[in-house]
C-alpha cells in the first residue's frame, strides 16, 4: 500500500475528512474509490458512498478478500446509518468470517457491532445481547471501544435498565475522550442526558407525574403491577404479557388500571374498548367474552372481579397497580420515537422496525405529515421521512422491544 493511501487512511481514522480526501480525490483505483467511499459516507453523502464502495470491491482481485469484506462492512455501515434494513444481513455476516479467518480482528469487531446494532434497532434485544457477548472491547482502539459501550448502553436502555446504561455510556465517553473525536463526545453526552428527561408519565390513584427512565426502572422492581400503555404490555414481577396485538383488551386493561382500586362500569367499559354509547346487552355479551380473555392472560398477575356496576381488577399480596402513558399525545408516538433519531427512514424500515405492515405505517405518515410533525423528501422507493427531535423527553419506552409473546 503507498504512503498516500495510508496516510488518507490514517486521516480517516482519525475524522479528518478533507485531509483523506485531499490524498486520494483525483484516483480511482480500487483503494482511493474505497476511501472516498467511506469519505463521502462521513459527510453524509451515502449515494454517492456506496457507488464508491461498490466501485471499490469490484476493482478489488479475486485474490484480494479482505478488501472486498471491507468495503462490504463499509457498505453494510451505510445501509445502516441511512436505514436501509432490508440489506442482506448474511452479506455481513460472510464479510465478518473472512475477516476473522484472515485475522483482521479490528473490522470483524466493527462488523460485529453492525450486527448488534441492527438487532437494537428492530428491537430484537435478546439475540443481540447474545452477539455482544462474544465481543472483547478491550483490545479495540478507542473510537470502536466507545461505539461499543454506545451500543451496550443503547441495549440497557432498551431493556429500561438505567444504572447500566449510565455505567456503559461513562466508558463510552472515557474512549470517546481518547480518540478525541468531538462529534463522538457530543453523541454520548446527548445519550446521557436523554436519561434524565422524562420518559414517561406515570398515573396511579387519580394523580399523575413524570418519570426519568431510572423512577420507571425502580418501579418495575418495585412489584406493582404496571399496565405499559408505552409498549403494550402489562407487568407483573417477572411476568410481562404483550397485548400490543389485542388492542381490545389493552383497552380494558388500561381502564381497569386507572380506576384501581375502584371498579368501572360496563358503560365506561364498552365505550372504551368498543367505542359503543352504552351497554346493551349485545355489548354486555361482547364484554363478558373480553373480559374472561382478559383473565386468562393475566393470569398469575392480577385477577378481574365483577362487582354490581362493572369489574374490577385485583392484584395479590396488596399490590399497588399503575399505568404508563405515553410522555406526548398521539396514536403513532411508536412512529415518532423512531423518526426523532435525526436519520431519514423509508416507510419500509418503519414497517420491519415496529413490526407493522407498510400500509399502516404509511397511514401513521401521512397523518403526522397533515399535523406537521414529519416530512417527507423524495419520491417513489427513494421516499424518506424525518422528523424533529422531541424536545424535553426521551423516546426510550416507545421504541420497539420483541417480546416472546408477541
Amino acid at each position: 500500500m503507498d504512503s498516500l493511501i495510508t496516510a488518507a487512511g490514517r486521516a480517516l481514522a482519525q475524522g479528518d475528512v478533507l485531509a483523506a480526501l485531499k490524498r486520494v480525490a483525483l484516483r480511482n483505483d480500487a483503494p482511493a474509490l474505497a476511501l472516498r467511499g467511506i469519505a463521502m459516507a462521513q459527510l453524509g453523502d451515502f449515494e454517492r458512498a456506496k457507488t464508491l464502495l461498490q466501485g471499490a470491491a469490484n476493482g478489488f482481485g479475486a485474490h484480494e478478500a479482505i478488501a472486498r469484506a471491507r468495503c462490504s462492512v463499509a457498505l453494510a455501515e451505510i445501509a445502516l446509518v441511512s436505514r436501509d434494513l432490508n440489506w442482506p444481513a448474511r452479506t455481513l455476516e460472510s464479510a465478518r468470517e473472512v475477516l476473522e479467518a484472515r485475522h483482521d480482528h479490528l473490522n470483524a469487531s466493527h462488523a460485529r457491532l453492525l450486527q448488534v446494532r441492527r438487532l437494537v434497532l428492530i428491537g430484537h434485544l435478546d439475540e443481540a445481547q447474545r452477539l455482544m457477548g462474544r465481543l472483547d472491547p478491550s483490545p479495540l482502539p478507542p473510537v470502536l471501544r466507545a461505539a461499543h459501550e454506545l451500543t451496550a448502553a443503547g441495549i440497557a436502555i432498551r431493556q429500561i435498565r438505567a444504572t447500566q446504561a449510565n455505567e456503559a455510556l461513562a466508558r463510552a465517553n472515557q474512549a470517546a475522550q481518547a480518540a478525541g473525536i468531538d462529534a463522538l463526545v457530543a453523541e454520548i453526552a446527548a445519550a446521557a442526558s436523554s436519561l434524565k428527561a422524562p420518559a414517561a408519565l406515570l398515573i396511579a390513584r387519580g394523580a399523575q407525574r413524570p418519570l426519568a427512565l431510572a423512577e420507571v426502572e425502580q418501579l418495575i422492581h418495585s412489584g406493582t403491577v404496571i399496565v405499559d400503555a408505552c409498549r403494550r404490555v402489562v407487568r407483573g414481577g417477572e411476568a410481562i404479557v404483550s397485548l400490543a396485538r389485542r388492542p381490545v383488551l389493552f383497552a380494558l386493561a388500561r381502564a381497569l388500571a386507572e380506576a384501581w382500586p375502584h371498579d368501572v362500569s360496563r358503560n365506561v367499559l364498552v365505550a372504551r374498548a368498543f367505542r359503543g354509547r352504552r351497554a346493551d346487552e349485545s355489548y354486555r355479551a361482547r364484554l363478558r367474552v373480553e373480559i374472561g380473555r382478559l383473565r386468562r392472560s393475566l393470569r398469575g398477575i392480577a385477577g378481574i372481579h365483577a362487582t354490581d356496576a362493572g369489574f374490577a381488577l385485583v392484584t395479590r399480596r396488596r399490590t399497588d397497580v399503575a399505568v404508563l402513558e405515553v410522555p406526548f399525545e398521539g396514536d403513532n408516538a411508536a412512529l415518532l420515537a423512531l423518526l426523532s433519531d435525526g436519520e431519514s427512514w423509508s416507510s419500509s424500515a418503519l414497517g420491519m422496525a415496529l413490526g407493522a405492515s407498510q400500509r399502516s405505517v404509511q397511514r401513521g405518515l401521512d397523518s403526522l405529515a397533515k399535523a406537521g410533525k414529519v416530512q417527507p423528501f423524495g419520491r417513489g422507493p427513494a421516499r424518506r421521512w424525518t422528523a424533529p427531535p422531541l424536545a424535553g423527553i426521551t423516546t426510550t419506552l416507545l421504541l420497539p422491544v420483541s417480546f416472546p409473546n408477541d
